[in-house]
């Protein structure tokens, strides 16, 4: 009993952090343009580009109420003058957390306008900014048949008392959905490119400008805090085949502060239809309880490069006092990318993220 009470108290913990409305994590953040940063889009060589990712948190602890996240992309890159470029992409973003299912559904248009500042499109020796922008649609939901209260709970009978559904509650939420919300996300990317696998980047972003209303109740406010995003990174060489890729994003989102840091190796065989694989190490930092900032999981990556396709894997171990009640097991990541050829006008020498 003192189990069950104990996972019942994890999970309402857990609800009330989804309620402040924070937006979901992504482990392989450099795997997730649309949702990092709108000026990431179309910075990938080739024509257009489809990405997908998913991610299960806490299942150790929540079972089937884990917190579920999956978003999906695509983008297109069209040559307009000289060096310059400009992008269209289109994004879709959901996630499920706790026992009521609490759901946040955003979907999202956006472009973005890639200046050359110096060398050439084709060559591996040239500077780009990128400024983008999105604009979309969202909303939240929950389902309140999925929730009991107190006045439920059944003692009639002492010896097997129980939680009866079909009983008033005395609460009601009324609408189980929020009223749909405009969303307006705009960002920054500057990178250089010195060699065919050194580089530098740079960027920021920032979410939800205008601070939408996600009340579910009539009359009510409750604002959507915008979300601050800073990434950078890079590729070093060790030799013309192995090189390390090391990246920091660090987010703030009202009350809470994230950051993200570490670095993947990558192994390349060199050959026209290169081959690829990465392998990482990262480290999750967040803001806990009276302003403290520690870090609350190590995060291990794997990811094969193929020809057009990169698939990638990570694994979130617990390193905070939540270990204690889910032995340090986090929860799983996929991202999937694919890209298609560009034609010889088209193409445009990007880095590796």
């Amino acid at each position: 009993m003192m189990r069950r009470f104990t996972l019942l108290i994890i999970q309402c913990a857990f609800l009330v952090t989804a309620l402040n409305a924070q937006d979901a994590r992504y482990s392989q953040f450099y795997a997730n343009p649309l949702q990092l940063n709108p000026a990431l889009a179309g910075v990938f060589d080739g024509s257009m580009r489809f990405s997908a990712n998913y991610k299960q948190q806490y299942s150790s602890l929540l079972k089937t109420q884990a917190y579920t996240s999956y978003s999906a992309g695509v983008e297109y890159r069209n040559l307009v003058n000289g060096g310059d470029f400009a992008a269209f992409s289109l994004g879709a973003h959901r996630d499920q957390a706790g026992i009521s299912k609490f759901t946040r559904t955003r979907v999202s248009l956006g472009g973005a306008f890639m200046k050359l500042l110096d060398g050439s499109r084709y060559r591996n020796n040239n500077k780009y900014l990128i400024v983008g922008a999105q604009i979309g649609l969202g909303q939240h939901s929950f389902d309140w048949s999925s929730l009991w209260f107190s006045r439920q709970f059944d003692n009639s009978n002492t010896s097997l008392p129980f939680i009866n559904l079909d009983a008033d509650p005395g609460e009601s939420f009324g609408e189980q959905n929020s009223d749909m919300y405009l969303d307006f996300n705009a960002g920054l990317l500057w990178y250089a490119l010195f060699d065919d696998n050194m580089s530098i980047y740079a960027g920021g972003a920032v979410h939800h400008l205008s601070s939408p209303n996600i009340a579910f109740i009539d009359n009510a406010i409750e604002k959507l805090d915008s979300r601050y995003t800073v990434h950078m990174g890079g590729e070093i060489p060790f030799s013309e085949q192995l090189s390390i890729l090391p990246a920091i994003v660090a987010m703030k989102q009202g009350p809470s502060f994230s950051s993200t840091i570490g670095a993947n190796f990558r192994y390349s065989n060199g050959e026209r239809n290169e081959l690829a694989i990465r392998a990482g190490l990262w480290s999750h930092l967040a803001n806990k309880l009276e302003s403290q900032f520690g870090m609350e999981a190590v995060i291990v990556t794997a990811i094969l490069e193929l020809e057009t396709l990169n698939i990638g894997i990570s694994y979130d171990i617990t390193t905070s006092k939540l270990t204690e009640a889910n032995n340090a097991r986090g929860g799983m990541e996929v991202s999937l990318i694919y890209v298609t050829p560009a034609k010889r006008k088209q193409q445009m020498a990007c880095p590796n993220f």
